[in-house]
């Protein structure tokens, strides 16, 4: 049975002034929890309508009812259990390697679909700048589906980490030279912009290589790329030339 005290942490926690708070977030469904669970990150409680996780020793888990889950869950359709993690202490980034970079990405499938995609090819470190969406929004664990684990996400003065690395930096403009010309570097900072508004000027003053995907419709009236979407098919062409490494 979960308690009014419990319901009151965890429905604010669903906010970011609370999560900073109390250095808490949650994570939904028996795939995500899992990767969760397996993963370095700390469990707090685990709440469940289904005894899915007997082989876990020495943790507070709690079964529930599914009314008590719909209480509590910050899904439409709440899916079978609920835990809360500790948040682990935020690690600086490495300046070797391919980074990607966040300048005020808003929304939260956008970031967790991100995450997935800096997983999948093999990125470990992501770098927000401070107006982005936060990670452990509910919404963006969900999305990230486990990755969220194996990538290490910063929050950081862009413009000054930037400035600071010795890496080159792209980023992706509309005028910028095609994708598909380009010899493209094992390392290097990808810098992916707002969903409206792009990269800002300030940040696009840091580029040094800008790059484009280019269109291929006749019409050529295609405005912009999900920026989600634009990060899958550059990681792809970076990545393209040094699949073994």
């Amino acid at each position: 049975m979960v308690s009014k005290n419990q319901i009151k942490l965890i429905t604010a926690l669903q906010q970011k002034k609370y999560r900073k708070q109390h250095k808490l977030f949650i994570a939904e469904g028996i795939k995500v929890v899992e990767e969760l669970l397996n993963s370095n990150f700390e469990l707090h409680e685990l709440y469940t309508t289904q005894p899915v996780f007997d082989g876990i020793t020495n943790a507070n888990i709690i079964t529930i009812t599914e009314a008590e889950l719909k209480k509590i869950s910050a899904l439409t359709t709440p899916n079978t259990c609920l835990a809360v993690f500790k948040m682990p202490d935020e690690k600086q980034p490495a300046n070797t390697g391919l980074i990607v970079a966040l300048d005020d990405v808003r929304d939260p499938g956008n970031l967790g679909t991100i995450v997935r995609l800096c997983d999948w090819f093999g990125i470990k470190h992501l770098v927000c700048s401070e107006q982005s969406v936060d990670v452990f929004n509910p919404k963006v664990v969900q999305a990230t589906m486990g990755s969220i684990t194996r990538v290490n996400v910063v929050y950081t003065n862009l413009e000054d980490y930037i400035a600071a690395s010795p890496l080159p930096v792209f980023g992706t403009f509309m005028d910028g030279k095609n994708i598909y010309n380009e010899q493209l570097p094992q390392e290097g900072i990808i810098v992916m912009g707002n969903e409206a508004n792009g990269i800002s000027d300030t940040i696009a003053q840091k580029v040094t290589h800008k790059i484009a995907i280019p269109r291929f419709g006749k019409l050529q009236e295609t405005e912009s790329l999900n920026v989600a979407t634009a990060t899958s098919i550059v990681l792809s062409e970076f990545r393209r030339n040094f699949s073994g490494m």
